[in-house]
């Protein structure tokens, strides 16, 4: 029987999604259907590791788990994120392929159900506009889901894995980050992904007033508390049923933070000034731009709090760790701004561009939109962006950069006149690097391949399966 015109035959006619894979994880079958869930195409696929292809896999794809287990998982929901970014929910069965009792692969059918998930949810919210409205009392409605968060780098790909994954449940978030990361984002799309998206979503920053006032707008007062106290609901019941997110969480006086570890144990609060108790189903995401054990080592937060808040942590990677997004958000903000200013540019200069690259980001995703828009500001209709429209301080580091940069770029030369002596092929040569660099690491972890596989920031899997393509 001719294999390719059953392959033919799959992939012109089963509608739902068909994915194989090998003892190693390869891919051996990915159909056009699964290509067209999934955003990618079978080439980029086939043949392929899956978890390369598809990292927010890593640890909760259904194919490897049958893999590893040798047994079924059938009708499994499951949601995770393309290379792209975008969101993706499937109804999944795996069986794994046995031979002689040994599995030497597993394959899985799966139907999307992206759309129909997103035309209920949308049914329901326009069902329930107006409760929402009054809930929210007036506080401005949440506008970010986990599709606005750009990029395709692993990192940020875990950290939109981690906030869908949180959002499934009422447990407690600690999200933590540089300036500029974009946790904010993160939090309102958590909230936005979960049960209680049609319920206020309050957001206060802690480190924006005093003691006493923070106090009274987080548990209000009762009339006759204190000189001057009215009956005012504080944020914690103007919150009920919805999500409050505190940001700058160690900003928060210690006293405060010791009822704030109250609420979240036994749901229930006492105003200021008053003698009874009041219920409340609050989720608390908390944010930090400093790293949680240092601030508790330093007395700005109570570990107590902290273990409470951190039921999930969730980090936000900087910008500069990022591989690949610059060039996606640096698009992005341009089509944004162009549309805002009324302005078109023709490209960007390669200078920039390279110095962008080696720029580190303290500022992160909102320094790069903001520089971005200062320098679409002064550039000329249709002209380019140089280095003249970058912001001064910028233009400094540019100049420190360029002086320094020159050693290393000589050694890359160098580098490059070695393997240009050599009569392999470019793939060859990465492979004589990757398989260098993985001895090196099995050598310094002592042949551990966990230890090993992390110090060379794959999974375990993946190293195996390296150690056994290369023979060592």
């Amino acid at each position: 029987m001719d294999k390719e015109a059953i392959i033919d035959l799959i992939n012109n006619n089963i509608k739902e999604g068909i994915h194989v894979i090998d003892s190693e994880g390869t891919t051996l079958l990915y159909n056009s259907t699964m290509a067209d869930f999934e955003g990618m195409t079978p080439d980029a696929v086939l043949n392929k590791q899956l978890l390369d292809v598809l990292p927010s896999l890593q640890g909760k794809s259904t194919l490897i788990k049958v893999l590893e287990t040798g047994k079924s998982i059938t009708m499994n929901r499951q949601t995770y994120f393309n290379k792209d970014g975008k969101q993706i929910s499937t109804v999944n069965s795996t069986w794994p392929i046995k031979k002689h009792g040994k599995v030497i692969g597993a394959v899985e059918i799966a139907k999307d159900i992206t759309i129909i998930e997103k035309t209920v949810n949308n049914l329901l919210s326009s069902t329930e506009t107006i409760q929402k409205s009054k809930e929210n009392k007036g506080y401005k409605n949440t506008k970010y889901t986990l599709d606005d968060i750009l990029g395709n780098s692993p990192q940020i790909l875990n950290a939109k894995q981690i906030a869908n994954m949180a959002s499934k449940s009422d447990s407690s978030v600690l999200i933590i980050g540089e300036s500029g990361t974009g946790k904010e984002i993160f939090a309102q799309s958590i909230h936005n992904a979960s049960n209680r998206k049609n319920k206020p979503f309050i957001a206060e920053n802690c480190a924006a007033m005093p003691e006493s006032l923070l106090e009274g707008l987080l548990f209000g007062t009762t009339k006759g508390g204190f000189t001057g106290a009215v009956n005012r609901a504080g944020l914690l019941e103007q919150a009920n049923g919805g999500t409050l997110l505190l940001d700058e969480i160690n900003s928060m006086p210690l006293g405060l933070q010791a009822k704030l570890l109250r609420v979240l144990q036994e749901s229930k609060f006492r105003p200021i000034g008053s003698t009874k108790e009041i219920e409340v189903d609050v989720r608390i995401i908390a944010i930090t731009n400093k790293e949680p054990l240092k601030l508790i080592e330093d007395g700005m937060l109570r570990e107590d709090l902290f273990f409470r808040l951190s039921v999930v942590n969730l980090y936000i990677p900087p910008l500069k760790s990022r591989e690949g997004d610059l060039t996606i958000l640096k698009q992005h903000f341009i089509k944004i701004l162009e549309n805002k200013l009324n302005k078109t540019i023709s490209r960007i200069d390669n200078k920039v561009i390279e110095f962008f690259y080696k720029y580190p980001w303290p500022g992160n995703v909102r320094e790069l939109q903001h520089v971005l828009e200062g320098a679409l500001n002064i550039v000329e209709n249709n002209g380019i962006i140089g280095l003249e429209h970058l912001p001064y301080y910028m233009k400094r580091h540019f100049h420190n950069v360029s002086k320094t940069s020159e050693p290393s770029h000589l050694n890359k030369i160098n580098t490059l006149n070695i393997l240009e002596n050599d009569n392999l092929s470019l793939s060859e040569h990465l492979e004589q690097i990757e398989k260098k660099l993985i001895k090196e690491a099995m050598k310094k972890e002592e042949y551990n391949i966990t230890k090993s596989a992390k110090s060379l920031g794959i999974t375990r899997q993946n190293l195996q399966y390296k150690l056994k393509k290369f023979s060592i």
